[in-house]
């Protein structure tokens, strides 16, 4: 098992099953290393969106995770797109999504809805009721 894998395992313990430690210097030396997926869960655990120009911002992390191939980075700055009432980069970043693989992003951008179930969505007037049959 290498060092990367023992620090993922730590950290998911921490996170998940509640074991002593602390998880946040583990997952930033992870995206420090240049782990895209550590730099996408990092970015989720940030408050603020952040611009893309800011590396160490959210959106800044989920870009380089894209720009390093990782199709979660992409789906990410879509949802912040949303977010923000930017239906232009949400439809964007969902196409890059798809392009780096995400079946889900194609899903997404082929429906393309204009409103979602999510409780940020209600804070820019763009919230509906969760449906059971866009599983």
């Amino acid at each position: 098992m290498s060092k990367m894998d023992r620090l993922w395992a730590r950290y998911w313990g921490i996170r998940d099953n509640r074991r002593v430690g602390h998880r946040m210097p583990i997952l930033w030396h992870l995206a420090l290393r240049g782990d895209s997926n550590a730099m996408v869960e990092l970015g989720s655990e940030l408050a603020k969106a952040g611009r893309l120009a800011d590396r160490f911002s959210q959106s800044g992390l989920a870009y380089s995770a894209y720009r390093k191939g990782n199709a979660l980075g992409a789906q990410h700055l879509a949802m912040n797109a949303f977010n923000r009432n930017d239906l232009r980069g949400y439809r964007h970043w969902l196409n890059k999504a798809g392009r780096a693989g995400d079946r889900e992003a194609v899903q997404e951008l082929r429906r393309f809805e204009l409103r979602l179930p999510h409780a940020d969505a209600a804070s820019i007037r763009r919230r509906r009721p969760y449906r059971r049959s866009h599983e």
